[in-house]
């Protein structure tokens, strides 16, 4: 791959966010069945006990201790989403469809943990509004805490990356 890209704007960036964002959701959906499962499971094993709540979601939103820990599991998974696709490819499967990929600034893929940091550091996507402000250098604040960039692969080099995979 040529070394010379184009940083990513604003716009490119929401686009590839908004199809990120689905597959969050979807993963964040299936690990909610999964915890409820393990937690009736507790409660069938007696471990827990449903008391006055309803049903188990009931217990959930009454009990801190499973309400963090629901919480918490939820992040820990979008974490690892970016994690995961940025230390590998350096695109999330948005990212790929805008022809996006995340990089150190010296041009090599972060690791799993920047990854995660990364996306910690977007607030929700919110870092991105800095790129609008940033026009010159087109970081965003996750970019900047990271040591990261966005950068527009061409056609061909997007392909490059996507068969590599295989």
């Amino acid at each position: 791959m040529s070394a010379d890209y184009a940083r990513t704007g604003f716009a490119r960036r929401i686009a590839s966010l908004i199809y990120d964002g689905l597959v969050v959701i979807a993963f964040a959906m299936l690990t909610t069945v999964v915890y409820l499962l393990v937690v009736q499971g507790a409660i069938s094993l007696g471990w827990l006990s449903l008391g006055e709540a309803e049903d188990v979601a009931a217990l959930i939103q009454q009990n801190t201790l499973l309400y963090v820990l629901r919480d918490v599991l939820l992040v820990l998974v979008s974490l690892s989403f970016f994690g995961y696709f940025w230390s590998k490819s350096g695109q999330t499967i948005g990212m790929r469809a805008w022809r996006m990929q995340v990089r150190r600034l010296d041009g090599s893929l972060p690791g799993f943990w920047q990854s995660a940091w990364r996306s910690l550091c977007a607030l929700l996507g919110l870092g991105n509004i800095l790129v609008l402000v940033d026009i010159k250098n087109k970081r965003a604040l996750q970019d900047y805490l990271s040591g990261c960039e966005v950068v527009t692969l061409s056609k061909e080099d997007n392909k490059k990356i996507y068969q590599a995979l295989d």
